[in-house]
């Protein structure tokens, strides 16, 4: 164990399974170790770096900003937040943003923004949120609770009340739910990252926009991994044809940056006034300043990048020798092996590709503008340790 490995074991919470790697630097879709060894990322910091590590433009616009006004309280005005909101609503439809530092955070707000809002509407009684079975949506306590899947329940009993989990395509669960005892809101993700990357069915996905519409619910997709071009559109459910009444994103949008919006359409846009709710560091002029470079340039361009790309990934290893499914969508990408997939990870490690995993899957995550040519290399090792 070298010496920064033996200081993270003794100063650092041990919450993660970490792979024996010491990263040190990096540009685009490249990092390299302490030992100078270089790897061809496909994970971008789990879907954070979405124009790769050490973008130029990007930290043109942050440093910049930190020699402007680094940081300011929320007590005032500062143009790269109300731009970065102003820029999210016009390419949403949505009408409002609340910036926070998180996608726990930025689902919180959602979920705070539904029950206040079904509680003007229909009385204190309506607070049940609706997720489904195999999502995932943080690790605060509430968005634990929302999380539909046992094992993070475990260990942080009892739970926040008010979250019930039907299995995704089930929809007269969630009429059955309404009936019983009212619903104030609906929370998806258009694909279950967490869970194992898996797309909904869009039958489904409208089904539940029109129900939910029908007896005025809101309805959250949580857009946190699968938002800001990840999906092959600007957000995922775009690619479903239907209309959320609040979107929550993070991630990709930052850039590399911490930043969470909670984004809000006309049903809910005043539902938060003077006082419901606040972040100290939400709205931060360095990060939204980041955040705006970023949003700027997922454009038709880039989406159509993305699209091409992840047909390349799935044209070259479905089928494979070793592979048993690919699944996912756009640049978000599950990998089901017949070896264990942490295996195939390490294998990847060796010979200088970095992937994830997603319950039992390789998950592919790279920078939305990962070159080809490194793409293709990549993909050629993945396949040999999927193979192997």
């Amino acid at each position: 164990m070298s010496n920064l490995q033996s200081l993270d074991k003794t100063y650092v919470a041990g919450t993660y399974a970490r792979f024996p790697v010491e990263l040190a630097e990096g540009k685009g879709s490249v990092l390299r170790d302490v030992n100078g060894k270089s790897y061809i990322d496909l994970g971008s910091g789990i879907a954070v770096n979405g124009f790769g590590v050490g973008d130029d433009q990007w930290i043109a616009a942050v440093t910049e900003q930190l020699g402007r006004l680094p940081h300011a309280s929320n007590l005032y005005y500062t143009e790269p937040c109300v731009k970065l909101a102003e820029m999210l609503c016009g390419r949403t439809g949505m009408k409002k943003v609340f910036f926070g530092n998180s996608g726990a955070e930025a689902n919180e707000c959602a979920i705070k923004v539904a029950r206040k809002y079904s509680a003007e509407k229909k009385g204190a009684g309506c607070f049940t949120i609706v997720t489904l079975k195999n999502s995932f949506h943080g690790r605060t306590l509430a968005t634990l609770s929302a999380t539909g899947q046992d094992h993070y329940h475990e260990l942080y009993q009892p739970l926040v009340p008010g979250f019930e989990h039907i299995a995704a395509g089930d929809l007269e669960a969630l009429k059955a739910i309404d009936a019983e005892k009212g619903v104030a809101g609906v929370m998806i993700e258009c694909v279950q990252g967490e869970g194992g990357v898996v797309p909904l069915e869009a039958g489904f996905v409208r089904g539940l926009e029109a129900y939910a519409h029908d007896h005025d619910i809101p309805l959250i997709v949580d857009e946190v991994q699968t938002g800001n071009g990840r999906s092959g559109a600007l957000y995922a459910y775009m690619n479903f044809g239907i209309q959320p009444d609040i979107v929550s994103t993070a991630k990709g949008l930052g850039g590399g940056l911490p930043i969470g919006a909670c984004l809000m359409g006309e049903r809910v846009q005043n539902v938060l006034t003077y006082g419901d709710h606040g972040s100290t560091f939400g709205g931060n002029p360095a990060v939204c300043a980041g955040a705006v470079s970023i949003l700027s340039r997922i454009d038709e361009a880039l989406l159509s990048g993305v699209r091409e790309r992840s047909r390349l990934i799935f044209d070259t290893l479905t089928g494979a020798p070793g592979v048993e499914s690919v699944t996912g969508m756009g640049l978000m990408i599950g990998v089901k092996t017949a070896k264990p997939a942490r295996e195939v990870v390490a294998r990847c490690i060796e010979n200088g590709v970095l992937c994830l995993t997603a319950k039992d899957r390789v998950r592919l995550l790279p920078a939305l503008n990962i070159p080809m040519e490194l793409l293709e290399r990549a993909l050629a090792v993945l396949r040999d340790a999927c193979g192997a």
